[in-house]
């Protein structure tokens, strides 16, 4: 499954906007957000120059972008903030343009409502797991005493980032995941602007950038940082397609990327770098100078790796 970024903002400050220039989805844009409505999901593409050209290289009949999955909230609030306990990063989007806006002011509000929405959700777990054990189970009463000492963190202000110890397993909380904050105005990103580019043809808007780098691809660059991610490619002529790992994940978590199948009955990698295999011309040349070699499922992916994984189910 894809990695995944939670967009959090307070009314109006642009975060739906954000969501669609990222994603493209033509998310509908509404002033008052409704317990009752749906997340936006929507997947946001990484260019990758390195992609396009392995692409001509083999004569790929499609290529495939690495993505994030992006997550839109309509608004805050415990129930609504929930729906990114999942997600592996926060991006906060602050109001820079209106009259009166205070970036600061209302990121500091942002985080507050996050540690709110961890302080309920621990709560209402202590609740449950409290009743639970009643049964006597010794496991269950230290992970009551447990949560009582992390509400207790939490009514000190203090998020659970700064919680010393490891947290209950499978609490999910908001407060521990990377937040990148983002100004939509005239110190950020123009997130309207951005919207209205990315549905032009990407001839058109880089025209209208003259030469300007698309502020969505350091937004884009920023979550890749945050998150930990590297890209490897596996190059063919039916498809050749990016994929993003975390750094320090192996070829056997490549494979699982890639299809469970491959996982289950891995047998060896061959691995290529991306500009090794460009400079070749060619697999079989690259092998013919030595240049590709095979790993074991142990091996750390590397940025840039071209990976061709053989399996036996």
């Amino acid at each position: 499954m894809a990695l995944q970024v939670g967009i959090v903002g307070l009314p109006n400050a642009g975060k739906t906007t954000l969501f669609n220039a990222l994603t493209r989805a033509g998310a509908e844009i509404t002033a008052y957000a409704s317990v009752a409505e749906k997340p936006n999901v929507g997947m946001a593409a990484i260019a990758d120059d390195r992609l396009e050209r392995l692409a001509a290289l083999v004569g790929a009949r499609k290529v495939t972008l690495a993505a994030i999955r992006v997550v839109d909230v309509p608004g805050t609030g415990r129930e609504l903030l929930g729906n990114l306990r999942q997600v592996d990063a926060l991006l906060a989007v602050v109001d820079g343009f209106s009259e009166h806006a205070t970036p600061e002011d209302d990121l500091e509000t942002l985080r507050l409502e996050l540690l709110l929405a961890d302080r309920e959700h621990v709560e209402r777990r202590l609740e449950k797991v409290r009743k639970e054990a009643k049964s006597g189970d010794p496991a269950l009463r230290r992970e009551a005493a447990e949560l009582e000492e992390l509400l207790a963190h939490l009514d000190a202000g203090k998020s659970l980032a700064d919680w010393p110890s490891e947290l209950p397993r499978g609490l999910e909380p908001l407060t521990t995941k990377p937040l990148l904050a983002l100004e939509n105005g005239p110190r950020g990103i123009d997130c309207k602007l951005e919207a209205e580019l990315a549905e032009l043809p990407e001839e058109e808007a880089a025209a209208f950038r003259e030469g300007r780098p698309s502020a969505l691809q350091e937004v884009v660059r920023r979550l890749q940082e945050a998150l930990g991610l590297i890209t490897f490619f596996t190059v063919g002529e039916k498809e050749t397609r990016a994929w993003t790992l975390r750094r320090g994940q192996t070829a056997l978590d490549a494979a699982e990327t890639i299809h469970s199948d491959l996982a289950r009955g891995f047998i060896r990698c061959e691995v290529i770098r991306w500009d090794d295999l460009l400079a070749a011309g060619s697999h079989a040349e690259a092998r013919r100078r030595g240049l590709e070699r095979l790993e074991g499922k142990g091996y750390v992916v590397q940025d840039g790796d071209v990976l061709n994984i053989r399996f036996n189910v």
